[in-house]
């Protein structure tokens, strides 16, 4: 016990000041020093989330990153995979993060709240940003990031860029309809990335309707008796994998559909300039549809 240990003895001393030494350098850096402001630039940064990693690759100064969630050296997942295996990664764990001593710490609106109210409760500044799927939103995303990280001239040259690429990309003629369809078959609505990719691609979604904003599980039936020009299949990469949930990407119905494999890759993965790839591929094969179409 604390109270029998006597002053006078050298090794309780050497012990005290052991245990002292560990907890003090347990303590985040961040929690002994005042609050830092939105107008400083932050020197260590850690993002816990895939598209917070994206966008901290892209408008961060390399020295300022300290570590990424594990996610962002997957190239299944991640477009700047390669550029991420540079960087320690974290499973967004608040006792990994806070040892990094981060005077940043970028989360999603879904990260894990435990996480973030340990981090908080240690004095660490966490920002999480909200997933961006509509233009808007994701415009917001990447000016949000850019101040965080003391580069909103980074981010305003982003958003020029994506504009001028997203306004060059050739769309087919109104008309033509297609669904993006999941696991489960699940379908993806209007209001999911999956479904601004196929607007800003130039297709109508028949994933739509009352309830039907951010998409819901679609039967195989009614699909086919949409006849959409185009049915988009498989999460990442396409595959369809052997689960029983994956099982209905390989429906027999769908063999009577335009269905494509393996369009989606990472760049379906964020609401980012990449995503860019995905309606440029998108666009095209609209064109192709098109063209099939006239000299039928």
């Amino acid at each position: 016990m604390w109270g029998c240990v006597r002053s006078s003895d050298p090794r309780a001393g050497a012990r005290v000041a052991l245990i002292a030494a560990a907890l003090w350098a347990a303590v985040p850096a961040r929690a002994q020093t005042p609050a830092q402001t939105n107008a400083d630039m932050p020197d260590r940064v850690v993002s816990m989330n895939l598209c917070t990693d994206q966008l901290a690759l892209a408008l961060a100064d390399p020295g300022q990153i300290v570590s990424l969630s594990h996610f962002a050296t997957d190239p299944g997942m991640s477009v700047h995979w390669k550029q991420a295996e540079d960087y320690r990664a974290n499973h967004g764990r608040a006792e990994e993060i806070s040892i990094l001593h981060p005077d940043l710490v970028l989360a999603d609106t879904w990260s894990n709240p435990d996480t973030i109210r340990m981090l908080r409760t240690l004095g660490i500044r966490v920002e999480q940003l909200p997933p961006g799927t509509s233009l808007s939103e994701i415009r917001a995303r990447i000016t949000t990031m850019g101040r965080l990280l003391g580069h909103p001239g980074r981010a305003a040259a982003m958003l020029a860029q994506f504009d001028a690429r997203l306004a060059a990309i050739e769309k087919p003629a109104p008309g033509l309809r297609a669904a993006i369809i999941g696991p489960s078959g699940y379908g993806y609505g209007p209001r999911t990335l999956e479904g601004q990719i196929l607007a800003m691609a130039g297709f109508t979604n028949v994933v739509s309707g009352p309830g039907l904003d951010w998409g819901g599980r679609l039967p195989m039936e009614d699909l086919v008796m949409d006849r959409p020009d185009l049915v988009v299949v498989g999460g990442s990469q396409g595959e369809t994998g052997t689960s029983r949930a994956q099982e209905v990407l390989a429906h027999p119905v769908l063999r009577d559909l335009p269905v494509v494999r393996g369009l989606r890759d990472a760049s379906w993965t964020c609401g980012a300039p990449a995503m860019l790839n995905a309606v440029q591929d998108l666009a095209a094969l609209g064109r192709r549809i098109e063209k099939e179409k006239l000299t039928q």
